[in-house]
């Protein structure tokens, strides 16, 4: 049985859809992407600096040779694996990618000895929040005014040992 993906205008086989590091030559896609995910935008050199000091956890997923997604992560010195930023394609979302994405920046932060994985989201995010609590994460806090435009945010936590793995 093929597992695929549903997007608009139909579907794609998820054998298809790659998870790799990030390239130089990828941060236009995912700077376009992050644009048409967010209000608050990180600017340009922020994602070349990240890919440059976090090679291996700087992640896209890709179809048919379109970046269509990415997830940015690092690990603290406290031993956190941290995912500073994660987005899909409006035109991909809701088809699995978001999950695959950050299936695969938490094994690779796993193996680079984090104890638990941490993130925050916007209170007002949903959508997001239950993809992450599907994976594990719970709500830990409530940080006051934490985006520029005062919104809260959450900060959710993953211990590792609660990890479930790959499905």
């Amino acid at each position: 049985m093929s597992v695929s993906i549903r997007r608009a205008g139909g579907k794609i086989p998820l054998a298809m859809v790659s998870i790799r590091p990030a390239r130089l030559f990828d941060i236009s896609e995912v700077v376009r992407i992050e644009r048409a995910s967010f209000n608050e935008e990180y600017p340009r050199g922020i994602f070349l600096t990240f890919l440059e000091s976090n090679p291996d956890t700087f992640l896209v997923a890709e179809y048919g040779g379109r970046v269509i997604g990415y997830v940015m992560g690092y690990l603290r010195p406290d031993m956190e694996g941290h995912i500073m930023s994660i987005a899909v394609d409006p035109e991909y979302r809701r088809n699995g990618i978001g999950t695959a994405l950050l299936t695969e920046v938490i094994e690779r932060l796993i193996n680079e000895g984090a104890r638990y994985i941490g993130l925050e989201v916007r209170v007002s995010n949903e959508r997001a929040i239950r993809l992450y609590e599907s994976l594990g994460f719970r709500r830990i806090k409530r940080i006051m005014g934490y985006y520029a435009d005062g919104e809260d945010a959450y900060y959710m936590l993953l211990p590792v040992e609660e990890w479930g793995g790959r499905n």
